[in-house]
């Protein structure tokens, strides 16, 4: 089964994934990235501002990123 690699960038950082996850296609390691954003986010809550763009990149074995997905926080205030 063919390794995948989820790069997390929040605007701020980047954390590089070193170990992977073992995924039965790159269809499905783009379901995983598309299921990891959620959950990214809501532990990641922006507490400097009210906008967040959380971005996952994955990439193949040799490194060579195949797919990316973002999700954005945005808070406004309506007064």
């Amino acid at each position: 089964m063919p390794r995948y690699f989820f790069d997390i960038h929040d605007g701020a950082e980047v954390q590089r994934d070193a170990q992977g996850v073992d995924c039965a296609s790159a269809a499905a390691a783009t379901v995983e990235a598309k299921r990891a954003l959620p959950a990214i986010a809501a532990d990641e809550v922006p507490r400097d501002g009210d906008h967040r763009n959380y971005t996952v990149v994955v990439r193949d074995t040799l490194g060579a990123p195949l797919y990316t997905a973002s999700l954005s926080f945005v808070g406004t205030w309506l007064n």
